[in-house]
């Protein structure tokens, strides 16, 4: 009977040397390249942006949505959890925000080690959660901050009692570079129930340097979306409104827009280019459960 090699018999034959000298298995073929390889990706390395938020199990919203975004934009994500929450495409449940040694441990890690481009902000939960955010950033003064202040889920369950958003009003928006509520979530900030986003604007720019408020919650047919600075400056975004509601939206527009920061891109022109990416997200949307639809965010060379 014809003898089959075995694959140590195999590996020798293939690296022309006698098995016996074959101690271990070969050695494999990536590491003949493996310093090339090194410098070849580091070169090419893809801006690193932390992402300090929450998880959420639908996938439509929190880490995964900044994760989707980022690579998106050609970046490299890198996401520490903040909270962890009970949600689907309908609304939240319940959510349980993390130890702060944990959550300092992930973030710590990753500023340690990877050359971090920018910070995105989503989910906090709790006033131990903003201080917290703070403490990471301490030692970082110059890495770009984009705040998505989170407040209210999609479907309007709350993410935080509303000390939270007077915490993140009084500690975290100075630290920010830009701010990116939407209407409801800037009226909470503002503490104006019904206010216009101007009126928003007036209340908290004394707080941000730039602060970027949403629009779309209206019925309105065209969606107006305003950047303001506290030099005076504004301008207005202006999108065609779209049917239905989306669960992720936010996270979408502001890890975009992180993304855009961490690339090199300047302040407007990153904030044009997130909003525009986010509304082809937002066209292309999917509805794969009961509630809300998520935006599809495939990578820019897919949302034309």
């Amino acid at each position: 009977m014809r003898r089959i090699p075995s694959s140590i018999e195999l590996g020798a034959a293939l690296y022309h040397r006698p098995a016996q000298q074959l101690h271990c298995r070969p050695e494999p073929l990536f590491s003949l390249f493996s310093d090339k390889l090194f410098a070849m990706n580091t070169h090419n390395a893809r801006p690193v942006v932390l992402c300090l938020s929450g998880h959420d199990p639908s996938g439509g919203a929190g880490l995964q949505a900044d994760i989707e975004a980022l690579i998106a934009q050609g970046c490299h994500a890198a996401p520490a959890v903040t909270a962890l929450t009970v949600q689907d495409t309908i609304n939240v449940s319940d959510f349980r925000v993390l130890d702060r040694a944990w959550v300092m441990a992930q973030a710590n890690a990753v500023l340690t080690d990877l050359p971090v481009a920018a910070v995105k902000l989503g989910m906090l939960g709790s006033i131990e959660m903003v201080e917290t955010v703070l403490d990471i950033l301490a030692d970082h003064p110059q890495l770009p901050l984009v705040c998505d202040p989170v407040l209210r889920a999609g479907g309007g369950g709350a993410l935080g009692k509303d000390e939270v958003g007077y915490a993140i009003r009084e500690r975290l928006l100075p630290r920010a570079t830009i701010v990116t509520p939407n209407l409801p979530e800037a009226r909470i900030l503002a503490e104006l129930p019904e206010g216009t986003a101007d009126a928003c604007a007036d209340k908290l720019l004394p707080y941000c340097e730039h602060l970027l408020i949403t629009g779309g919650h209206g019925d309105e047919q065209e969606v107006h979306n305003r950047l303001y600075t506290r030099d005076g400056h504004q301008e207005t975004f202006i999108c065609q409104r779209l049917p239905g509601s989306y669960h992720g939206s936010g996270c979408t527009l502001a890890s975009a827009l992180a993304g855009r920061l961490a690339l090199g891109e300047a302040l407007p022109s990153a904030v044009r280019s997130a909003l525009d990416y986010t509304w082809r997200t937002l066209r292309d949307a999917e509805r794969p459960g009961c509630g809300q639809y998520i935006p599809r965010r495939l990578p820019l060379d897919f949302c034309s």
